[in-house]
């Protein structure tokens, strides 16, 4: 077979396809980290990068996941006060929880825009194709010492109930530091969720706490993003009784104005990654995070374009729609019932 050459569907559904998830967090995912400071301008800038995206999305026809932390669903402290859950995580590390920041934020989204973002929760349910999913209520870190399973449950009902509110029951789940966590799959069926994304399956991307995300793991992960050194990563979807899983493809990093050189070589490795994965009749997950377009926006929205102009040649060429997560699942329903296996970390 040529390798440019879709492989024959005859015999199989078509699961090729671009699923879009955003992981929608502003400094409530941020709050936790030595240097959050230095990520005040970028948190700031997804002010102007999500209706930049929209309007892109809008464009080229893209649907997309906003993975969103419940916290940010508000645009008033008494409103956030009232939906926090009695039950939180008792990491070992304090400095992770938010929960000890709530004296530190603003009383509404006008005085305080690094906390509060329902007005781009309700920008982003005005454009067609666009689903809010759940990225837990408190960017919950599944995987770090201390929390428990209670905790996460309390968690994801909290956040079910925030989105509910803003645009129906979310469907759809991504592990905050992509701590995916086997032991909290049921959980996350309990809360109604249906779709998680998982991580790739090159050990440099296994889930870990952040003391396993070790340098090595970076380096590797930062080299794959130019050179291909783990594959398409095509989202073949692991699925359980209860979920289906979409791993992650490929994360597109922010411009980086010291390897702006290398541009066109991110591009490409992301692009021909997303036509292998359709010429192997699979899906491909592209994924970010808004305020990784916080600065440096034209520089981000230009490769954005680029990368989605690619795409609507593959689209065409290969039946490849744009779908959220819950979309593609939904799309795959039949055959991953008949092909159910367990989902593995």
């Amino acid at each position: 077979m040529n390798a440019a050459e879709p492989t024959s569907t005859d015999s199989m559904p078509n699961r090729r396809g671009l699923i879009i998830s955003l992981d929608f967090e502003l400094m409530w995912g941020l709050c936790d980290l030595t240097n959050s400071g230095d990520y005040l301008p970028a948190v700031l800038g997804v002010r102007q990068a999500v209706p930049a995206m929209l309007a892109m999305f809008a464009k080229y026809d893209i649907h997309a996941t906003w993975a969103t932390v419940g916290l940010l669903l508000h645009d008033n402290r008494k409103d956030l006060m009232a939906s926090l859950p009695d039950i939180r995580p008792s990491y070992n590390e304090s400095r992770l929880s938010p929960y000890l920041r709530l004296d530190e934020i603003g009383t509404c989204e006008s005085s305080d825009p690094f906390h509060y973002g329902l007005s781009l929760a309700d920008a982003i349910m005005q454009v067609d194709g666009q689903e809010i999913g759940s990225h837990t209520f408190c960017h919950y870190y599944c995987l770090e010492p201390g929390q428990t399973t209670q905790q996460f449950h309390a968690d994801a009902m909290a956040a079910q109930e925030t989105i509910t509110r803003v645009s129906g029951p979310a469907s759809s789940l991504v592990f905050p530091r992509n701590q995916f966590n086997k032991e909290y799959l049921a959980a996350t069926a309990a809360s109604g969720i249906r779709v998680i994304r998982g991580n790739e399956r090159h050990w440099s991307y296994a889930a870990s706490d952040a003391s396993g995300n070790s340098a090595l793991k970076r380096g590797l992960r930062l080299l794959d993003s130019y050179v291909d050194v783990t594959g398409n990563n095509a989202a073949a979807t692991r699925n359980s009784s209860a979920l289906v899983d979409i791993p992650s493809s490929r994360f597109l990093r922010p411009f980086n104005s010291r390897l702006g050189k290398l541009e066109s070589i991110r591009c490409s490795r992301i692009t021909s990654a997303m036509e292998s994965a359709f010429v192997e009749n699979n899906g491909f997950h592209l994924w970010w995070h808004p305020h990784n377009f916080g600065t440096h926006l034209q520089s981000n929205m230009a490769i954005l374009e680029s990368i989605l102009k690619a795409y609507a040649v593959l689209r065409d060429r290969f039946d490849a729609p744009s779908y959220t997560m819950t979309e593609y699942a939904d799309m795959i329903g039949v055959e991953s019932g008949a092909n159910s296996s367990d989902i593995a970390a």
